[in-house]
């Protein structure tokens, strides 16, 4: 099996009433069931990292032997990358949880994994609830874990969607993560901020479910200093619950990149309002990117502040498959850098058009139909905000159909009122 002598030492009298036989086919059975390739070996590490990472509430009994064997895979080459790979970790789960080897497979384990599968786990997927939480494995089907998916259920979380969680976050059938997500309820309800959202958001981000509710005050408490009222947290916790999970340094490290651009605290609240999952992002690795990545192309620094206030979603968008693409579309239709960069200091929404479904249509019946020149929508790039059949052509008709020679801007910016009045004659 690989174990360590002096561990092989320790684990012997809980084996020693099985025959070797029946050992070595056991321990052969775990492995095909914990190790046969499913080619999620780097999302198996990766998640158990993450969970770690996020976990700050205390450990009952088998989330401390779970982290115990996490901590003696990180403590070799690889660390928990290797968790999926049986060669490395086999001997220490052996090590760690030595009751498995008097599992019978036929009376525990099978039964395991069909009630699991039975719940939505698909059955390649099922090494990655095992291996994260081996306590699993020991746990009796009828008498603990259904217990517990119940508990979840009287909790308020549907069936359907206890499956997904399990496969995300398998530390849901914890004791301890049970337990903290009664205390996160009371704790919102304590604070009248409505805790409906918090069903809602352990669906899609189940690892808030290892946050203490230490650590989700410190967030509101910054959220309080940025003038988020009580109204809005819902809403933006709602949109992007994984702020929940960021410990206070980190949120105030994008408080400070905003700050660094002449925002000022009001002015950064509105941005989480609006646009909340900025601030899960990374300052270095993501924003700064992005920044450096505008100025690069040409834009200003001094039309940065005006840019981002104007869409701050623009941080969000990736480089290569969005803002790079839009901006070559422009410059391939003979528009200069100057040109772009002129319009995007205008109207910087204009970076999250599709091309195929929006910049392109609207750009051909500017050209095409209008014969207006490229320069217009330099000019007046809002223009690609308008509904192409809902305002654009229809105002065009009446303003062709009387002769009428006008700017994008007279033509799209008035209101109907206003637009009937001037162009049709009918008084308001």
């Amino acid at each position: 099996l690989g174990v360590r002598l002096s561990s092989a030492k320790l684990i012997a009298p809980y084996v020693a009433a099985e025959g070797l036989p029946v050992l070595i086919r056991r321990a052969k059975f775990l492995k095909e069931m914990l190790f046969s390739s499913s080619g999620y070996e780097t999302l198996i590490g990766r998640n158990a990292k993450r969970m770690m990472a996020h976990l700050s509430i205390p450990a009952d009994e088998a989330l401390q032997s779970t982290l115990s064997f996490f901590e003696k895979m990180e403590a070799r080459h690889g660390g928990l990358s290797m968790l999926a790979h049986g060669d490395v970790s086999f001997p220490y789960l052996i090590e760690s949880f030595p009751m498995l080897l008097r599992c019978s497979e036929e009376n525990h384990l099978k039964p395991l994994i069909d009630f699991l599968k039975h719940i939505g786990i698909p059955k390649p997927r099922i090494p990655s609830v095992l291996l994260a939480f081996p306590p699993i494995m020991l746990s009796d089907v009828e008498k603990d874990i259904k217990r517990r998916i119940h508990a979840w259920e009287k909790a308020g979380i549907e069936q359907e969607y206890i499956g997904r969680m399990l496969l995300k976050y398998p530390w849901i059938l914890s004791a301890s993560v049970i337990e903290n997500y009664k205390q996160a309820l009371l704790f919102f309800n304590r604070r009248k901020i409505s805790s409906a959202f918090l069903g809602t958001a352990v669906k899609s981000w189940p690892h808030i479910l290892g946050c203490s509710t230490t650590r989700m005050n410190s967030i509101l408490v910054l959220f309080d200093d940025l003038g988020i009222s009580k109204k809005m947290v819902v809403p933006v916790l709602t949109s992007s619950p994984q702020l929940l999970l960021r410990k206070a340094n980190e949120f105030l490290q994008v408080v400070s990149f905003f700050e660094d651009m002449g925002f000022d605290k009001k002015a950064v609240g509105k941005i989480v309002c609006r646009s909340p999952e900025i601030f899960a992002s990374d300052v270095e690795n993501t924003l700064k990117k992005k920044i450096d990545f505008l100025i690069d192309f040409g834009i200003s620094e001094r039309h940065l502040p005006r840019i981002i206030k104007k869409y701050p979603e623009l941080l969000l968008l990736d480089i290569n498959r969005t803002l790079l693409p839009r901006m070559n579309y422009f410059l391939g239709k003979g528009l200069s850098k100057k040109d772009v960069c002129s319009m995007i200091s205008r109207f910087s929404p204009l970076l999250g058009y599709s091309i195929e479904h929006v910049l392109k249509p609207k750009l051909d019946f500017l050209l095409q139909t209008m014969k207006k020149p490229l320069k217009a929508v330099v000019e007046y790039p809002r223009y690609f905000s308008y509904s192409l059949e809902g305002r654009i052509k229809p105002r065009f008709w009446i303003i062709k159909s009387r002769n009428i020679d006008c700017s994008l801007t007279d033509m799209l910016a008035k209101n109907n009122e206003l637009f009937a009045e001037e162009y049709l004659g009918i008084e308001t």
